[in-house]
C-alpha cells in the first residue's frame, strides 16, 4: 500500500453514510486519524441524530483505527470552527479536509422557494467554505494541507430540477480555482471530485441496474489520490463505477473581430467563435489575459 496517511489527521464531513463513510473508512485504513462529521439529518437537512457518525467511528475503531464523531452543521460558522478545533485538539493537527456534506431540495426553478435555494447553497457551497476557512490556518501554519471539494455533474453539465444544487456545485469549482493559487505557497493543494454513486441522495433517480454498477466504494480511489502527497492541485476529477476522468473548463481558439466589431460580426462568425476544437485550459486569470492579448496582437500584425 504505497499511499499512506500515518500521523495525518483527516476531517470528512457528511461521513455518516454513503460516500463520506467510504472516504472515512479508507483514510483510516491507510493510517489517518479521522473526524467523522455528520449532522445525522434527513436528505433535506432537517432534524438530526448522533447515531450515524458514531456508527462509522465504531467501524473504524473496531478495525484498529482512530476516529472521533462530530455532529456540528457545516452551514453554521461556529459549528465549523468547533469541528476543526476539536479535531486539532484531539489529534494535534488538521492535514486533510474532505468537504462531502450535502442536502437536496429538488424542484423546478419556477416552483422553488428561494429559502430552499439558499439552504442548498448554504450547505454545499458555504458549508465547504466555512469548514475550509476554519482549517486553512492550521494547514498554512504547518506547511501542508489537502482539501477536497465535492462538485457534481449537475454543476458541470446541469440536471433538470436542480438549479440550487447545480449553482452550489459549480460555485465550488470557482472556489477551488482561486484557493489553489493562494494555498500553493503553503503546501496546500485543493481539488474537486465529481462523484457518481448510488447513495440515499440518488435513490429512485436512476434506471434499473445503475445502483449495482455505481457503489460509492468505486469513487474512493480518486479521493484518496487527491488527499495524497503527490496528488495534483486545481483539478476536477469525475469518478464513478471505476471510471475516472479529469474535467476542465476549456476555451476554443476563438476569433479576433477587431475593435470595431458589431453584434452582426459576432453573428456572422459565431461558428468560429463557438468552435471548441483545440480547446485550451488556463492556470489562472493572468495566464488567460496574457494569452488573449498575445492573440490580439498577433492578429493585428
Amino acid at each position: 500500500m504505497s499511499i499512506r496517511f500515518d500521523q495525518r489527521v483527516a476531517i470528512v464531513t457528511g461521513a455518516g453514510g454513503g460516500l463520506g463513510r467510504c472516504y472515512a473508512l479508507e483514510l483510516a485504513r491507510r493510517g489517518a486519524r479521522v473526524m467523522v462529521n455528520d449532522l445525522g439529518g434527513a436528505l433535506d437537512g432537517t432534524s438530526g441524530s448522533a447515531t450515524r457518525a458514531q456508527a462509522v467511528v465504531d467501524e473504524i475503531t473496531a478495525a484498529g483505527g482512530e476516529a472521533v464523531a462530530n455532529h456540528d452543521s457545516v452551514a453554521d460558522r461556529e459549528g465549523a470552527r468547533r469541528m476543526v478545533e476539536e479535531a486539532a485538539s484531539r489529534f494535534g493537527s488538521v492535514d486533510i479536509l474532505v468537504n462531502n456534506a450535502g442536502i437536496l431540495r429538488d424542484k423546478t426553478f419556477a416552483k422553488m422557494e428561494l429559502d430552499d435555494f439558499a439552504a442548498v447553497v448554504d450547505v454545499h457551497l458555504m458549508g465547504s467554505v466555512n469548514v475550509t476557512k476554519a482549517a486553512f490556518p492550521f494547514m498554512k501554519e504547518q506547511g501542508f494541507g489537502r482539501i477536497v471539494l465535492t462538485s457534481s455533474s449537475t454543476g458541470l453539465y446541469g440536471n433538470f430540477g436542480q438549479t440550487n444544487y447545480g449553482a452550489a456545485k459549480l460555485g465550488l469549482v470557482g472556489f477551488m480555482n482561486t484557493l489553489k493559487l493562494e494555498g500553493a505557497r503553503y503546501g496546500i493543494k485543493v481539488n474537486c471530485v465529481a462523484p457518481t454513486a448510488a447513495t440515499r441522495m440518488t435513490a429512485g433517480l436512476w434506471p434499473p441496474g445503475a445502483d449495482s454498477a455505481l457503489p460509492p466504494e468505486r469513487v474512493v480511489p480518486a479521493v484518496i489520490y487527491l488527499c495524497s502527497e503527490d496528488g495534483p492541485t486545481g483539478h476536477i476529477i469525475q469518478a464513478g463505477g471505476g471510471y475516472f476522468a479529469r474535467v476542465a473548463v476549456v476555451e476554443g481558439n476563438g476569433a479576433v473581430l477587431g475593435p470595431e466589431a458589431t453584434a452582426e460580426d459576432v453573428a456572422d462568425r459565431y461558428g468560429e467563435i463557438a468552435d471548441l476544437g483545440g480547446g485550451r485550459t488556463f492556470g489562472d486569470g493572468v495566464e488567460f489575459v496574457t494569452t488573449i492579448l498575445k492573440t490580439i496582437s498577433e492578429s493585428s500584425g
